[in-house]
């Protein structure tokens, strides 16, 4: 049976509004974006680091944007484009990144991972 284990990465000062930080969680780099949704609401959203085309891990210092209402970060390398919300790789259907859940409690970030 697995259950969900919530690890402390950073805090808030730590983000970087429309921007990436890595963090490093069980051996797992995983790119954070703090997305400014409009002029009150932030959303967070958490992906492999790892980019699979360019293996290389650089996907938190893509640059963040939106293409057809989906909210995506361009790879710095040769620019592909992901979903931050699914991990899809919009250029290429069988390239998809892994996400994990990730929370605010109070002004900490806390990623979710799964445990065996």
């Amino acid at each position: 049976m697995s259950r969900t284990n919530w690890h402390r990465v950073c805090t808030t000062r730590d983000l970087i509004l429309d921007a990436g930080i890595c963090v490093l969680v069980e051996d797992q780099q995983i790119a954070i974006f703090n997305i400014e949704l409009g002029t009150t609401e932030n959303k967070l959203y958490a992906i492999d680091n790892f980019d699979p085309i360019s293996k290389a891990a650089v996907l938190s210092r893509g640059i963040v944007g939106s293409i057809q209402n989906r909210v995506v970060v361009a790879s710095p390398l040769y620019k592909q484009h992901f979903d931050l919300e699914t991990g899809q790789c919009l250029e290429q259907s069988d390239v998809k990144l892994l996400t994990w859940p990730i929370r605010l409690n109070e002004d900490t970030v806390e990623i979710a991972l799964d445990s065996q």
